[in-house]
């Protein structure tokens, strides 16, 4: 793993830790995800990133399927491919790696 490549990632991180309260005082559902989270966005987002190495365009905590049903989804962009990853917002555990079709419609 490259030292500029763990350099971004740290950094990445410690900046959505002075980011988090900012995004704290937006309005938010009545159902609150992130409380049922046992990992970070931040921590997340280095676990997708290990598994794809490349450019984060979306990301979202969302109910789905699979492992705990809640889980940080991540569109990751590698020479224009865009790759699907999905990490289990309780545990930590990747659930999808996978390229995204192209939207057809």
């Amino acid at each position: 793993m490259s030292k500029r490549f763990i350099l971004s990632t740290a950094a990445l991180a410690i900046s959505m830790l002075f980011l988090s309260p900012l995004l704290a005082t937006q309005p938010q559902s009545h159902w609150k995800p992130a409380v049922d989270a046992h990992i970070t966005l931040a921590q997340a987002r280095v676990i997708a990133l290990k598994a794809v190495h490349g450019k984060v365009v979306a990301e979202e905590l969302e109910k789905e399927k699979g492992g705990s049903g809640l889980r940080y989804s991540f569109d990751i962009r590698v020479k224009g491919v865009t790759h699907e990853v999905g990490v289990d917002a309780k545990t930590g555990k990747l659930l999808e790696n996978s390229v995204e079709k192209a939207n057809t419609d």
